[in-house]
């Protein structure tokens, strides 16, 4: 549904975007994930056709986005950053007029605004001034606007971006349901967000594509991924540290927190770790010593680390090596 081919985007000197290339299906939901200034709403409002590429080719629904702009608008939805609006209406004002400008008439422009309203909990401010709504319901106004025409396509920019923490349930579901028979991309900076809704991620820096994959795939990518923590009492940290370090197949063992009472320390295996086999080492030698264990379990991975490890500047690596 949406193909981007080396897409670039410049700014007198800036090369805000620089070759990206990805590509989006009915059916999946695609997180856009970067810091701050790393390119993402510039990507998307290339993809949406708002803003013109340098180079590089968009096309959504087979529709090029430049050559024909106005069908493969109509294939959209678009959510822009900050959520704008006309804040002289009401919402009901808003959508009518929204659902007016995407061809609805009738009793079909009825039933879309009412489908609308429904899908985002718009009831209780329907007849209210946007001006004097509140951050998340502007935000659901125009979250609202972008699915009035049931679009086959949703570009949503910071969806998220304001609601408190029942609204920004209420919005992942929406989305997770609306991903099952659309092509969806959102940009957020929550990263249990892109865990809970997305199919597949991509990580933007400094308008390039550093990483592209599904949750799990990237969550691999973390040094802990594999990783075996074990909670121990009543042995010395160093011990621990000693005596872990040869559980076979480990890379080196650390002590993440220790007190009176506990150790918490954590193995590193050299490679991946296959069906509970290096757990079972990890416990074994454990035993072995006749260490009393109070917790012991492989770590997943965290999508954190690895947005940071990519994401941070070169200077702040070599700092931290």
């Amino acid at each position: 549904m949406i193909k981007v081919e080396n897409l670039v985007k410049t700014f007198g000197p800036k090369r805000a975007v620089d070759g990206i290339s990805f590509s989006v299906e009915r059916g999946e939901v695609l997180g856009f994930l970067g810091p701050n200034g790393a390119g993402k709403s510039t990507s998307m409002r290339m993809i949406t056709g708002f803003i013109p590429p340098t180079e590089g080719k968009i096309s959504v629904g087979g529709h090029d986005i430049v050559d024909d702009s106005i069908r493969a608008k109509r294939l959209m939805g678009y959510l822009p950053e900050n959520a704008p609006a006309y804040v002289d209406m009401t919402v009901y004002g808003f959508l009518n007029f929204c659902a007016e400008i995407r061809g609805l008439r009738g009793d079909d422009r009825k039933r879309a605004i009412h489908k609308a309203v429904e899908t985002c909990f718009l009831e209780s401010v329907l007849y209210q001034s946007i001006d004097t709504l509140s951050k998340g319901y502007r935000h659901r106004t125009c979250l609202a606007q972008s699915i009035l025409h049931d679009p086959e396509v949703l570009i949503l920019d910071e969806p998220t971006d304001g609601l408190d923490p029942n609204q920004k349930h209420e919005a992942r579901n929406l989305i997770r349901r609306m991903g099952e028979k659309k092509a969806i991309v959102f940009s957020t900076h929550i990263l249990e967000e892109v865990e809970a809704v997305c199919s597949r991620a991509i990580i933007i820096d400094r308008g390039r594509v550093v990483a592209n994959g599904t949750p799990a795939e990237l969550k691999q990518r973390s040094e802990i991924a594999g990783a075996v923590s074990v909670r121990i009492t009543g042995v010395p940290a160093e011990m621990v540290k000693l005596r872990l370090s040869d559980v076979p197949g480990a890379k080196r063992a650390a002590i993440v927190k220790q007190d009176e009472q506990y150790v918490w320390a954590r193995v590193y295996p050299k490679g991946p770790s296959l069906n509970g086999t290096f757990a079972r080492g990890v416990a074994e030698v454990s035993m072995r010593e006749g260490w009393k264990i109070e917790e012991l379990h492989t770590e997943e991975g965290r999508l954190d680390e690895v947005f940071r490890t990519i994401t941070l500047p070169d200077t702040v690596k070599e700092e931290a090596k």
